[in-house]
């Protein structure tokens, strides 16, 4: 008898998961996707309540310590009232607790925006290609502006971090052809960080229409800009339409937000931002696609109109609103795709056997070696590349022969640095073990990170053995599982919750809307806010939001006065840089003139003490006056509380 033979009642295409080309396909996108996640723990590190993260986490706590809401940061207009993302920071303190919050949000925002990134760039060229792309926006350090103050994709939570997630993935709606959904997402994200999302709305909007309707609406703003600012100079019936920043506003607001002034702006800083444009106008010669070209030329338009009504604000008229909408951050979507679009730029230029190779190695160095000089790199290439046509036999053959000499020229340069890095002394961090610094300080080198990354993504696309790209996903993944813990350690977390279970006594002694003062020491602000979970008197922190209200201005500077006794003001950022330029320190020297304190004496603590502002100041001296001792073992051993009502009452010492 035959032995029956069963043949399945289903076809083999049914199931395109277990086609052997697209099993191929997930588990090479699965190794890219593991290497741009160790890439980004070996380049990058949790930068916790830090910087512009502290003060909307300040912003978000007052929510919940209602208290914190007379710190003078948030008493007046503040950037707080244009955003929701106060609120969602809130709630999301309120079930996990600050640091966690602003740890997760740093994590599901991080994640968002590489995501959107990628997806943006696949749209743009192709899968492998979005993998290059995204690893040179994890490489590149993404600054814009001026004084190295701001930067895409920071490595802290802010309303910033929401908002450019929104809106690149509102430009990969786009593309994708959901234009419509695109558009609702970046009015979304208007309600975020409206500074930062107006940009991407405008080039949203030009992408829409013919790019001719787009620089004849660029013109008009540019027009209205230049109406608005002129009527700080017209006479008074008709001047005050528009609210004027004053001589005594104007005076703090330069002091503390240089950046704002394009006036005062430096030779680096305008170099820094006209790279974007050089680069931008390459991208759109090189990549013959029609959407990239009028993309280009797009977000070159929306950044140039941007600076034009800044210098329009800064240098004409100081309207207030002209100055509060800081219209040169539009330059950051076109730093953004400079950078995103450099791996497809590279990849189309650097097959014309002419000059593509020479033009794409200088294209790479302009953003990934900061010891060349990255507009000179990217003005060459483009040079280069607009007469291409013109370059005979011979002349190929000379700029192959520059290509492969600026080629070992800059892998001798990464080997040099390589070297001296390795040698160069590790600083006592406690994130993360001395093999990880190492490994970390190495990969810092942004031109070894671009060589290593192309090589390796190079290996993995040409790779067709199942067990090859397993083996090296594991190895990511076990690299990445070792750097984490490190990269998101929170130095200040177990330290900041025992403190706040030692400085119980003070927070008893202190009502919860008092304002203290902390004789100015390494965090000074974080220790008002989040410790003693009280307002601030005054910190240079709190100064950030004086081009927002000319009551904060003015305030800034009387309470600063009030405590000339004891400490220069801190707020003084223009001056201090002058001063430390002019001294041969440098030229980006901080600002206060000094930040050591003068001691605390009797007189000096009465002098301030006067002010009916402030309420208790924290010190190292003891000078009296019943100061209420803190005897814990930390950074706050044997300093003391004042409580400024005994002070100006005279209550001797206990």
């Amino acid at each position: 008898m035959p032995t029956p033979v069963f043949r399945s009642s289903y076809r083999s295409d049914e199931f395109p998961a277990l086609n052997p080309t697209a099993v191929h396909r997930t588990a090479a996108s699965l190794a890219l996707t593991l290497m741009l996640v160790t890439l980004w723990s070996l380049t990058h590190r949790y930068r916790a309540l830090d910087g512009d993260a502290e003060l909307y986490a300040v912003q978000a706590l007052a929510r919940i310590r209602r208290g914190l809401a007379n710190d003078l940061f948030l008493q007046n207009l503040s950037q707080d009232r244009y955003t929701i993302f106060s609120p969602l920071y809130a709630w999301c303190i309120g079930l996990f607790g600050l640091r966690s919050a602003a740890m997760l949000l740093t994590v599901v925002f991080k994640v968002w925006f590489f995501a959107a990134a990628w997806w943006l760039a696949r749209e743009l060229s192709n899968r492998d290609t979005a993998f290059l792309a995204t690893a040179l926006l994890i490489v590149t350090g993404g600054a814009y502006g001026a004084f190295n103050v701001f930067h895409y994709s920071e490595d802290w939570v802010t309303a910033r971090s929401m908002a450019e997630a929104l809106v690149i993935s509102a430009l990969a709606l786009h593309f994708h052809g959901w234009k419509y959904i695109g558009l609702l997402a970046s009015i979304a994200a208007l309600f975020v960080h409206p500074l930062m999302t107006l940009p991407v709305f405008l080039l949203l909007v030009c992408l829409w229409l013919p790019l001719g309707y787009g620089a004849l609406g660029a013109a008009a703003g540019v027009l209205v800009s230049l109406g608005i600012a002129a009527t700080a100079l017209a006479p008074p019936s008709i001047g005050h339409v528009f609210t004027v920043i004053d001589a005594d506003w104007l005076e703090v607001v330069r002091e503390r937000s240089q950046f704002l002034f394009l006036q005062l702006w430096t030779v680096d800083d305008w170099k820094l931002n006209a790279r974007p444009f050089l680069s931008l106008t390459v991208s759109a010669a090189a990549i013959s696609d029609p959407r990239i070209r009028k993309l280009c030329l797009a977000a070159m338009l929306v950044a140039a109109a941007g600076l034009a009504v800044a210098l329009i604000a800064s240098g004409i008229g100081p309207i207030a609103i002209l100055l509060q909408g800081q219209a040169w951050r539009w330059v950051w979507i076109a730093s953004f795709f400079s950078v995103l679009l450099l791996a497809p730029t590279a990849v189309s230029m650097w097959r014309d056997p002419k000059c593509g190779p020479l033009c794409t190695i200088l294209m790479i160095a302009a953003w990934t070696f900061p010891s060349v000089d990255g507009d000179t790199c990217v003005a060459l290439a483009l040079l280069l590349w607009s007469v291409r046509n013109r370059i005979n036999a011979r002349m190929t053959r000379y700029t192959q022969m520059a290509a492969v000499l600026l080629g070992a020229v800059l892998i001798m340069w990464i080997a040099a640095n390589f070297w001296t890095t390795v040698r160069s002394p590790l600083p006592e961090s406690g994130r993360e073990s001395v093999a990880a610094q190492l490994t970390k300080k190495i990969m810092g080198l942004e031109g070894l990170s671009v060589v290593l990354v192309w090589s390796l993504a190079t290996w993995i696309r040409s790779r067709q053995s199942l067990v090859a790209l397993g083996a090296v996903s594991l190895a990511f993944l076990g690299v990445t599982v070792w750097l984490l813990p490190g990269t998101f350690t929170d130095m200040n977390r177990d330290r900041e919750m025992q403190q706040i279970a030692d400085f119980s006594s003070w927070r008893s002694a202190i009502p919860a809307s008092a304002n203290v003062f902390v004789v100015p020491a390494h965090n000074s602000a974080a220790f008002a806010w989040f410790t003693l979970e009280r307002p601030s008197y005054l910190t240079v922190d709190q100064s950030s939001g004086v081009v927002f209200s000319r009551a904060t201005a003015l305030e800034v500077r009387r309470r600063s006065d009030v405590l000339l006794p004891l400490v220069d003001p801190d707020w003084r950022l223009l001056s201090g840089m002058k001063r430390s330029h002019g001294s041969g320190a440098g030229k980006s020297g901080s600002g206060a003139t000094s930040r050591f304190p003068r001691p605390l004496t009797r007189d000096r603590l009465m002098s301030i003490c006067r002010d009916p502002q402030l309420n208790f100041v924290v010190a190292k001296d003891n000078v009296g006056f019943g100061a209420l001792g803190h005897g814990h073992a930390g950074d706050w051993k044997d300093w003391y509380l004042y409580d400024c009502r005994r002070v100006v009452a005279g209550t001797p010492a206990a």
